[in-house]
């Protein structure tokens, strides 16, 4: 093989052979392909796309790179919910405790924060003693004992995908469509799950910024799974609000308690819900949405689901009774109030930039190994479309002696007040089978 033929060839928009992808994954991360190769192709990757059939080949090439998990010696269907990313996004904490108790098994390996996302991994971190490293063994023990964990994920898998993405960091080719979807399926494939729910973002504080490219990017991403036989969907959501009310890590712990209270944010609740009966339906669990949805609020309302979370959190070392003591969450005692200069409705907010401040407090990180404040972060008490009086509370930052006042007047820039109220968006715009 000629790894300027094959650069040649998808520069000029041919189609790649499967001997030639297979080549490309295999001596990229064997070394025989220089960098500046590499990068090459994934420059004409990004200009002239990958078809469905050299996706699904490149997809399967990045999987057999690195370990996997096969999970069909074990009893009940194992599924497992994908978020692209977002601001205040915990539906993991909620959903995992929620589909075990319905009888699904999730086995999750879930990522740390990086920029205005934050990462599953560090909200857990933010409960004392808990440990998202554990071996293989104990990780299926545990998931066929109480039905769910949500660890980090395993170092030696997809080890394509950890090569190829750092070279696409540094070259310009993150947003390339075919290169998001087989980074994203390749490990959720190589997880070993039967079921997958894709959560797809779009709007100002996701990665994709409209419908349409987050509705393209959910096609490919199904192709792939179904071309790797597993059953997969996608919700397209909105990421123009911030989801629930709370970010940063303890205080995003403490709103998925509360919510599997039964105290929570309407359009956050929706969401889990729906993504919940989604599953179940998918897993042939219940027949229909509404059978569906009546078991997901049953275990929130009879308590089971937060039951199974308090289980998850011990089995994992953690102290389960910060369900009910929240002094255990180290949650800031600082705190400052933001308020409205005018009256209107609250039509627009920033939501990458209230991400960026929740960084800028300490709560998330714009490097790898930055260290994070798992107790500071943004409570909003104001959210898109509604009233707002002068005067009245925006948020509230939970903040530490680092803060610095002119973080204030930029939290209140993200909230932009006009005089005539907008009509209301829908919060999952499509869901694609």
């Amino acid at each position: 093989m000629n790894i300027i033929e094959i650069i040649e060839k998808k520069r000029d928009g041919q189609i790649l052979t499967k001997e030639e992808i297979e080549y490309f994954v295999k001596a990229y991360c064997d070394g025989t392909i220089a960098e500046y190769q590499a990068s090459a192709l994934l420059m004409a990757i990004y200009f002239n796309s990958l078809n469905k059939e050299e996706l699904s080949v490149f997809t399967k090439a990045m999987i057999e790179s690195g370990r996997t998990y096969d999970f069909s010696s074990y009893d009940g269907v194992f599924v497992d919910k994908h978020s692209t990313g977002g601001v205040g996004d915990k539906t993991t904490l909620v959903l995992a405790p929620i589909l075990a108790v319905c009888g699904c098994k999730v086995a999750k390996m879930s990522g740390r924060g990086l920029s205005f996302t934050g990462g599953t991994l560090d909200k857990l971190e933010s409960i004392p003693g808990l440990q998202v490293e554990v071996s293989e063994a104990d990780f299926m023990k545990q998931v066929e004992e109480i039905g769910c964990a949500v660890i980090g994920q395993s170092n030696d898998m997809v080890y394509a995908d950890k090569k190829l993405y750092a070279l696409r960091d540094v070259t310009g080719t993150v947003s390339s469509i075919p290169l998001i979807a087989s980074s994203v399926m390749s490990k959720k494939i190589a997880a070993g799950s039967e079921v997958i729910l894709l959560d797809v973002k779009c709007g100002d504080g996701a990665f994709m910024k409209n419908k349409d490219d987050a509705i393209e990017l959910a096609k490919r991403m199904i192709e792939i799974g179904e071309s790797a036989n597993r059953k997969v969907a996608a919700e397209i959501t909105s990421m123009d609000d911030v989801l629930g009310t709370c970010v940063g890590n303890s205080l995003e712990v403490w709103e998925a308690i509360e919510t599997l209270k039964g105290n929570y944010d309407q359009d956050f609740y929706d969401l889990c819900v729906h993504s919940s009966y989604t599953i179940l339906k998918m897993a042939n669990i219940c027949e229909n949405e509404e059978e569906a949805r009546q078991k997901v609020e049953a275990c929130i309302q009879d308590g089971t689901a937060l039951a199974k979370l308090k289980e998850m959190i011990e089995y994992q070392h953690g102290n389960g009774e910060v369900v009910n003591n929240y002094e255990l969450l180290a949650i800031s005692k600082q705190t400052v109030d933001v308020y409205a200069d005018t009256a209107g409705y609250l039509n627009t907010l920033h939501v990458k930039d209230i991400g960026l401040l929740s960084c800028a407090l300490g709560a998330g990180r714009m490097q790898i190994e930055d260290a994070i404040d798992h107790g500071v972060g943004i409570v909003l008490h104001k959210k898109r479309y509604d009233r707002v009086e002068k005067g009245d509370i925006l948020c509230t930052l939970y903040v530490n002696d680092t803060f610095e006042e002119s973080l204030v007047d930029k939290m209140k820039a993200c909230f932009v007040i006009e005089e005539n109220e907008i009509e209301r968006e829908p919060l999952i715009y499509k869901v694609l089978h």
